[in-house]
């Protein structure tokens, strides 16, 4: 077939130019890059604002062709000798540019890569999807791939290309539904966004990289290359102590932080701690009161701060807010290194309906469900995950092993499972669609849920996960294996909301709500439950932890002492929000910081010395920790006597040779010669009186008690106590 010069110059078909300096075609590398004709070989460039472009040889430099200019927008073409490798060399009005041609690689993501995305199986996607930097060929340059199955044409923008979407139109995988481009000499830190038409032709707004592995931090929107560079980690003993304790049966206190309020620096414009501070300062207070995990609320990528986090936008990037992902990186690295535990909560639920992030990203309900009785929560304003779709069930557990595998995280504390639990979820009649049975339950959250939580178990041997689950759901912590959702551990959200009832009550009404304090037991051993005191009790007018606390000054302080003691006391893994250890008089302010001021004044001191000893009691304590999970390791001392509003709680160890009796007394008057059932006689051992001095109390109380021969509750010994007023005793038998 004879072919003229003029057709292999502009590509046989003027329509496809026009289209493409438009920004309308959607398979550019049919006109663009080299493409060979019988024995003629052509290059077309598209290259807006060049004053010339040449074609060199790779290797030696050599000029093959000067290309022609055949649209006055910026394509130049011309007929090179031979196909081998090539540079261009651009002049610009201000500078001259070799690079490769983007137009000149075949296509990147392999076979199977396209396959596993599809199936919602690829649990590389931060390593496949995105920008990732990488070496193709000899030359160093960063392959940008994006899943926008029903865009009518995709491109690359950023400061590299002027944010022009001419420029860089991608390649389109259509069985996967994938764009794809490597852009030459390009490098990491440099911004990006994608800039999409749909499927009728329609500009989008550009784009943040769904997969982005760095962002700039609010109130910018870009995307960052991020390096793929490894960090050097020093945890590898860590994470295999962590691997060997699957069954997390010890101590586990738990110390929850949002980090841009934790500190702020008032002579610095009021900023908060960026990472490297954060591991200088957060984490040797963390060690030294005795917490053994800090979970963080979301530090993914977000675009409004005042959601804490939880609306997030960026599933795979550490907010830019403190720093890179290797200051990420390092810090956790620091906390490991301390013998300290990492929690992340974590959104998979839904989120925000920025145009720049995820809602209707290639023009149509891609990653949301399009009918808003499935896609809307009119409660948050925010877009719910269709985790019906393969892609987006992948998404998602590829984002929760990018934390737990590539940043080393101890676990994923998983945010509003309830409202994906319940199709119903906060929704009046007619405004939900039931499930394929007539039900509310949500069957494709159930499974989405049991696929995480095995995949997670399965790759993450170190990790452990915590559902935010406030419904009666059957199983949450059961394993997959028994028909559960295969949880660790469930938030006990009844006992909390139970528990802060009955202590901002005035005691001289408590008598009449005793059962709020023992109901937690009914259900105790029904999942792994953690008892959380978190964010959510000390903001939006709830006031402070300790204003909910009835009586003067005083009082205040004594009942939160008894409470904080009768919930160390209480079976379940620990949770309390910053600012709680010290007694904070304010509720939560995410602009401001933690009222550390109050640490002058021992009365608050002592809040943070009592939450110190109980971390360390215990941690070391036996008998404190084996019944947080096994129901044989709990007794009932005294849960009956309402009109002294007082409470015994016996805990065991194992192998029932360690017992500890946690009394509290939860009125103001003082209980002399209180007599308790005990298991063994002999000497119980005062370890801990929230009334004591140190902790800003009274110092009344019971001294060490000996247990004789003389029946009560049930019990053949017993002893006589006295307890001071509003106060919680830790007693351990010494036999």
């Amino acid at each position: 077939m004879r072919y003229e010069r003029a057709d292999l110059m502009t590509g046989m078909v003027q329509e496809g130019l026009q289209a493409l300096v438009d920004g309308r075609h959607g398979d550019p590398f049919s006109i663009l890059g080299r493409h060979q004709y019988g024995d003629l070989t052509v290059v077309r460039v598209l290259l807006p604002g060049a004053l010339s472009v040449a074609v060199i040889e790779s290797e030696t430099g050599k000029v093959m062709a000067e290309l022609e200019p055949i649209h006055e927008a910026g394509i130049f073409a011309g007929l090179v000798g031979s196909p081998v490798p090539y540079k261009l060399r651009i002049e610009w009005p201000d500078a001259i540019q070799e690079t490769e041609d983007p137009y000149s690689y075949p296509p990147l993501l392999g076979e199977l890569d396209l396959h596993l995305i599809s199936q919602g199986t690829h649990y590389e996607l931060g390593r496949t999807l995105g920008a990732i930097p990488m070496e193709i060929d000899g030359v160093d340059g960063v392959r940008f791939s994006v899943w926008a199955p029903n865009a009518q044409r995709v491109s690359v923008v950023g400061d590299f290309n002027a944010w022009d979407g001419r420029r860089n139109p991608m390649r389109l995988r259509a069985q996967a539904g994938i764009w794809e481009l490597f852009i030459p000499r390009l490098t990491h830190g440099e911004r990006y966004k994608f800039e999409l038409l749909d499927a009728h032709g329609n500009l989008l707004p550009q784009r943040a990289d769904p997969v982005a592995r760095s962002s700039e931090a609010s109130p910018s929107t870009a995307s960052i290359i991020a390096s793929s560079k490894p960090f050097r980690w020093n945890d590898a003993d860590w994470l295999a102590s962590q691997a060997k304790d699957r069954t997390r049966e010890g101590a586990m206190s738990v110390y929850e932080v949002h980090l841009g309020s934790w500190v702020r620096i008032a002579e610095e414009g009021n900023r908060s701690l960026d990472w490297v501070e954060l591991s200088q300062r957060l984490v040797p207070y963390v060690k030294k009161l005795g917490f053994t995990h800090i979970e963080m609320l979301p530090i993914m990528e977000h675009p409004f701060g005042g959601s804490w986090g939880y609306q997030p936008l960026g599933l795979f990037a550490p907010t830019g807010r403190h720093g890179t992902p290797e200051d990420f990186a390092y810090f956790i690295d620091r906390c490991h290194e301390e013998g300290i535990g990492v929690i992340l909560d974590w959104v998979p639920a839904h989120f925000p309906t920025d145009v720049w992030g995820l809602a209707r990203f290639d023009g149509t309900a891609l990653y949301e469900h399009a009918d808003p009785r499935e896609g809307f929560h009119k409660d948050w304003n925010t877009l719910i995950y269709n985790l019906g779709r393969n892609e987006v069930k992948g998404f998602l557990i590829a984002s929760a092993l990018e934390w737990l595998e590539h940043f080393h995280v101890d676990a994923l504390r998983v945010d509003a499972v309830a409202s994906m639990l319940y199709r119903d979820y906060s929704r009046n009649e007619g405004e939900w669609i039931p499930n394929q049975y007539g039900g509310r339950e949500n069957l494709e959250s159930v499974e989405f849920f049991k696929h995480l939580n095995s995949i997670i178990h399965d790759r993450c041997p170190h990790a452990f996960t915590v559902a935010e689950e406030s419904t009666a759901w059957p199983g949450v912590t059961n394993s997959v294996e028994n028909g559960g959702l295969g949880f660790d551990f469930k938030w006990n959200m009844g006992w909390m909301h139970d528990t802060l009832h009955y202590v901002s009550d005035d005691p001289v009404y408590r008598k009449y709500e005793h059962g709020s304090m023992t109901f937690g037991m009914i259900y105790a051993y029904s999942e792994r439950f953690m008892l959380p005191i978190s964010h959510d009790e000390v903001v939006h007018g709830k006031g402070s932890l300790l204003g909910k606390m009835p009586g003067d000054a005083w009082q205040k302080l004594a009942n939160l002492r008894a409470y904080y003691g009768f919930m160390w006391g209480h079976p379940g893994k620990k949770l309390l929000f910053m600012g709680c250890e010290i007694g904070q008089e304010t509720e939560w302010n995410h602009d401001g910081s933690v009222v550390w001021d109050l640490l002058d004044r021992p009365e608050h001191a002592g809040i943070q010395f009592l939450i110190r000893d109980l971390n360390q009691i215990y941690a070391k304590e036996p008998a404190l920790q084996f019944s947080d999970l096994h129901a044989e390791g709990f007794q009932w001392a005294v849960a009956d006597d309402a009109e002294n509003s007082v409470y015994g709680m016996l805990r065991t160890s194992e192998d029932r040779s360690s017992h500890m009796l946690v009394m509290s007394n939860m009125t103001p008057v003082p209980r002399y010669g209180y007599r308790v059932g005990v298991p063994d006689e002999g000497r119980w051992e005062v370890v801990l009186n929230t009334d004591a001095s140190i902790y800003g109390g009274t110092n009344f109380g019971q001294m060490d008690a000996w247990a004789h021969r003389s029946p009560e509750h049930g019990k053949p010994f017993s002893v006589a106590l006295d307890l001071p007023a509003l106060s919680t005793v830790f007693l351990r038998w010494r036999g």
